[in-house]
């Protein structure tokens, strides 16, 4: 495993490569289960005050990578609030021990997003116990993958759109209404929104819903001086991978099939998160960049 990110090295090599064990989880999963344990940033990720006093709100922070950028969001100088499911706790204690550790606040904000009246309430708590809100990193998502679509279950296709997609829309709705000029939103779609997986019907449709989205509310809020980006991952060594999110007969050869011949893990995913919530990044919006180990976005 890698120390950091900055000393010169083969970037094949940086981090594990398959062949992984066979590590199938329930949903949501635990990062302290998975071996190896994924990088977010936690001893690697360096700050250089590139979001003073920033307010951020990050979906899915307990894991993965919504960790990596809460992490890298208080490293940069930011009071950082998480959401994650309640059954998340264990990770998301100790993403608030390394935001606090960085001597910025931290607020914990457990419950599941796919309910309509949280989601909206969540970014209402947030703004309230940050003291404002000004970066809104959505990156909590739903994936579970069906080998044949008969088996492709009504429920199991509501779950996923109310958490990719409709939680999406109900949080930037509230952002909006809190968001000082220059406020920025980060979504995360997927490689998946344009080179869909064949077991992934549902989860491929609502990453490309994601693009559609970010690049038309970024065109709309512009003028009120907000910016809207994405990042699309391509395979990222996540508790998202092994507790269904891919068939378990892929996980020993998670990621091979990318150039770089390995998934990336959730702290090389970080970096575009801080360029795109700070405003060195000003004249971007409704872009999105691709983090794929060589694999094609577009």
């Amino acid at each position: 495993m890698a120390k950091d990110l900055y000393t010169l090295q083969d970037p094949t090599k940086q981090y594990p490569q398959p062949k992984f064990k066979h590590q199938p989880q329930r949903v949501p999963g635990l990062e302290a289960k998975m071996t190896p344990k994924p990088d977010c940033g936690e001893t690697s990720y360096r700050g250089s005050g590139r979001l003073p006093n920033r307010k951020a709100l990050v979906t899915g922070g307990d894991s993965g990578i919504g960790r990596a950028a809460a992490i890298a969001f208080a490293r940069e100088g930011a009071d950082v609030a998480i959401n994650y499911l309640p059954s998340e706790e264990k990770d998301a204690k100790e993403v608030i021990a390394l935001i606090e550790a960085e001597g910025r606040k931290a607020v914990a904000l457990p419950g599941d997003i796919s309910n309509e009246k949280f989601a909206r309430k969540l970014v209402k708590d947030a703004h309230k116990k940050l003291g404002g809100l000004d970066v809104l990193a959505c990156v909590a998502g739903k994936q579970h993958a069906v080998d044949k679509i008969a088996d492709l279950t009504t429920k199991q296709m509501e779950e996923t759109y109310e958490v990719n997609v409709f939680a999406l829309m109900w949080l930037c709705q509230e952002a909006l209404k809190l968001m000082p000029k220059g406020g920025t939103i980060v979504t995360t779609a997927s490689i998946q929104a344009t080179h869909p997986s064949p077991s992934l019907l549902d989860y491929a449709p609502t990453k490309a819903a994601i693009l559609a989205f970010t690049r038309a509310l970024a065109r709309q809020v512009a003028v009120d001086g907000i910016r809207v980006n994405c990042v699309a991952p391509g395979p990222v060594w996540t508790p998202l991978q092994t507790s269904g999110g891919q068939p378990d007969k892929k996980i020993p050869a998670f990621g091979s099939e990318t150039p770089m011949k390995r998934p990336g893990q959730p702290v090389e995913m970080a970096p575009l998160y801080v360029l795109l919530a700070g405003q060195e990044s000003s004249y971007v919006t409704g872009e999105v960049y691709g983090a794929t180990g060589g694999l094609e976005v577009g």
